[in-house]
């Protein structure tokens, strides 16, 4: 029997992933000239960069634990297939093409670009503040065994042999993990499991909750302020009105001051304690919109949680900090268009 079938009539017109397709899409469109740039036209037809992109988004969307399960699904999954645009016939690619595109869609900052057309889709629809953000970090643990944390100076690579820390005392000046040497060990308070891992740096504006920038960077006592400091001079610059909301733990002289310096009130969380005072005084913390900025802040947790839990980035599944950014910048891209369906009634 012959049947004619479309994998296009078989997908809902109310299906949530359509708006963020055409999204999706509209952002690619913007990307062409890079790929042309990066991509040669003569040699073995190779797998489009826009649907590699798409792939990565659809890992982070549905949660799919691997780049193998993702190929393993694009055998049957007329869904994932309709998001690709790939018809009934045509063969699913091998998970080593994620592999072998990697590094050259790294060179050219690809994934950025696509995070940044996204963010111009915000922008374009009104839908961000361009005066009103919040600041704010969260650990991403790294893809290394704790066992792997040896002395610097140690080429010993048996593993099973480094098992037992007990008694010995162990820090980033003098121990590096083999397998990942970007990595740090940290611990997010006292008493709290020191795990290896990486500082993960958002940059959220206040209006509905997106994402404006994401970065990965080495574990330190300073990055989260380093870091939101540089976002908010890229996105924010010497802009007089504007707001940074940010918890306690960016309550210092430094911080403050650097803010101020750059014409953007600090709405930080007061950290006062019996050995110090805060750089927050009553001049700030007297108006109503440092308790709007206060109460709207803290939905950049929601966006870590959903980073962690549905885009599996509680752990970064590649090694370094350039690849990890790369990884970072899909999973923002993602959050970004799931907020925006919601957003935009006429998208979607």
């Amino acid at each position: 029997m012959l049947c004619l079938l479309s994998v296009e009539d078989r997908i809902p017109q109310d299906h949530p992933l359509r708006p963020i397709k055409r999204m999706a899409d509209e952002a690619l469109r913007a990307l062409s000239p890079v790929f042309d740039e990066i991509y040669a036209v003569t040699g073995r037809p190779s797998v489009p960069p826009e649907q590699l992109l798409k792939a990565l988004l659809l890992q982070a969307l549905y949660s799919i634990r691997s780049e193998r399960a993702l190929c393993e699904q694009l055998e049957y999954n007329l869904l994932y297939r309709w998001f690709l645009d790939m018809d009934m016939l045509e063969k699913a690619f091998v998970p080593t093409t994620f592999t072998k595109n990697r590094d050259r869609l790294l060179e050219h900052h690809v994934t950025e670009q696509f995070f940044d057309a996204v963010v111009t889709q915000a922008r374009t629809a009104g839908l961000m503040s361009s005066e009103h953000f919040s600041v704010d970090g969260t650990m991403i643990e790294a893809w290394a065994s704790m066992k792997s944390f040896r002395p610097k100076d140690h080429d010993d690579d048996d593993n099973n042999g480094w098992s037992d820390f007990r008694g010995k005392e162990r820090s980033n000046e003098t121990h590096e993990s083999k397998t990942d040497p970007e990595a740090k060990l940290w611990r997010k308070g006292k008493g709290r499991e020191a795990k290896l891992c990486f500082a993960g740096n958002a940059l959220m504006e206040n209006r509905n909750g997106l994402l404006v920038d994401f970065h990965i960077d080495p574990m330190s006592g300073r990055i989260e302020r380093e870091a939101a400091l540089e976002m908010l001079a890229i996105h924010v610059g010497d802009n007089p009105g504007a707001t940074a909301g940010a918890d306690k733990g960016y309550d210092t002289k430094d911080f403050v001051a650097e803010l101020r310096e750059h014409g953007i009130t600090p709405h930080v969380a007061q950290n006062i304690t019996a050995n110090r005072g805060s750089a927050i005084d009553g001049r700030t913390t007297r108006h109503w919109g440092y308790a709007a900025s206060q109460k709207l802040r803290k939905r950049i947790e929601e966006i870590f949680g959903w980073m962690k839990t549905v885009g599996g980035f509680r752990r970064t599944r590649f090694r370094g900090v350039a690849r990890t950014q790369m990884a970072a910048y899909i999973v923002a891209a993602a959050y970004n268009l799931t907020r925006m369906v919601r957003l935009i009634p006429a998208v979607a």
